[in-house]
């Protein structure tokens, strides 16, 4: 094992050891080196690779502090390392996508308040009549980045989150060249929106999957 990742698995232990919790500050560089049988230089680059990754906040003239480690700051690490895709992967992403959006919907469909449903219906209706491929793709990011919230889980929030970038593209290019997709967006969304606000899980689960499936097909075809 190399040596700085022998540093990383030494302070990775002293938080799932609750030796450091959220919010605290670490020892003085020396000090903790000295207690993790460490180099000052290798200590060094495991805080710099666990601040990559949100683990720690380097705070200049301040200290090292524990994040919060909530599952939205670990998980935007991996929103940064999917928006590096190949075109040949983004079908992969669009199968995972295919299985946590549904099951998100879903539980909207169970815990989501009402004013967030009718937030929901306001994010619908501010899309314009005649919207332009960004305006199209902003609004659909907002709808099921709202309806990922409200699904009661902050994982799985960030999971369907993470996977909006390699999305993204497909979005735009669907909408660039498939005849009807704004309109067929427009009432996909109206449907899971319903169902979602009549309490009906299994319906909402049922549009997502067809909403999502639709991007994949024609996402297979294009590539």
């Amino acid at each position: 094992m190399a040596v700085t990742d022998a540093a990383i698995d030494r302070i990775k232990e002293m938080i799932l050891s609750g030796a450091l919790a959220p919010g605290d500050r670490l020892p003085k560089e020396a000090e903790l080196a000295e207690r993790l049988g460490l180099s000052r230089n290798s200590l060094r680059e495991a805080v710099r690779a666990l601040a990559l990754i949100n683990v720690l906040d380097v705070r200049q003239g301040d200290g090292t502090y524990v994040t919060s480690l909530e599952p939205r700051l670990l998980l935007d690490a991996m929103s940064f390392v999917v928006d590096f895709h190949r075109d040949d992967t983004v079908l992969q992403f669009m199968q995972v996508r295919q299985i946590l959006e549904p099951a998100a919907t879903a539980l909207a469909a169970i815990h989501m308040a009402d004013e967030e449903i009718e937030e929901l219906r306001e994010i619908l209706a501010s899309l314009p009549e005649a919207p332009s491929v960004e305006e199209l793709v902003a609004n659909d990011l907002r709808f099921h980045r709202h309806i990922a919230a409200g699904s009661g889980n902050p994982v799985l929030c960030s999971l369907v989150e993470s996977l909006s970038g390699p999305t993204t593209r497909a979005r735009v290019w669907r909408g660039l060249t498939q005849e009807g997709a704004i309109a067929k967006t427009r009432e996909q969304h109206a449907a899971i929106c319903d169902a979602i606000a009549a309490r009906q899980p299994e319906v909402a689960r049922a549009w997502a999957t067809v909403h999502v499936a639709g991007v994949e097909e024609w996402l297979r075809r294009a590539l």
